[in-house]
């Protein structure tokens, strides 16, 4: 006897899909917008809550991956606006940071200190290996502008690490 999928089976299978396939890039690209894990985590969250409550039409993979890669970037740049965020906590209540140190010396370390508009390009152009097109369309810059982003980033990691 075959057994038919239920709807609940269908949407839980669909969101194990979407967090396998997608948890890692999300964090990832928080990771490098926020600099915390904790913010990170919550945004990959609301990304994929978003997805699967939205459930929008994707025509491929491709389209499907950019959404979430412009809704990520949309959602951290809501985060670091929010008035939550700005609220100010005395050092000794703030505590030890979140995320793990990356030894001085690494390329990632190197890049986890460009401006953070340097940095977003960094990631999405040689990490997720996004064309600069896109990342222009992501970020609503130019295609000059990330270009020129790329180009000051390589320069000031090439100085950082010596190359």
């Amino acid at each position: 006897m075959q057994h038919t999928l239920t709807t609940r089976e269908i949407a839980e299978n669909e969101a194990t899909r979407l967090v396998n396939t997608y948890s890692d890039m999300i964090l990832r690209l928080s990771y490098s917008y926020l600099g915390s894990t904790a913010d990170a985590e919550d945004i990959c969250q609301t990304v994929l809550l978003r997805l699967m409550t939205k459930a929008p039409d994707f025509s491929d993979p491709d389209h499907e991956r950019a959404w979430i890669i412009r809704t990520t970037a949309n959602a951290c740049r809501d985060l670091l606006k929010s008035s939550a965020r700005r609220t100010t906590v005395s050092l000794d209540a703030a505590g030890e940071p979140e995320a793990p140190a990356v030894p001085d010396g690494t390329v990632a370390d190197a890049v986890a200190r460009l401006p953070r508009d340097q940095r977003t390009a960094i990631h999405l152009h040689y990490f997720e290996g996004l064309p600069i097109a896109q990342i222009a369309r992501i970020t609503k810059a130019s295609e000059a502008a990330i270009t020129k982003r790329l180009s000051r980033a390589r320069q000031t990691l090439r100085t950082a690490l010596g190359a």
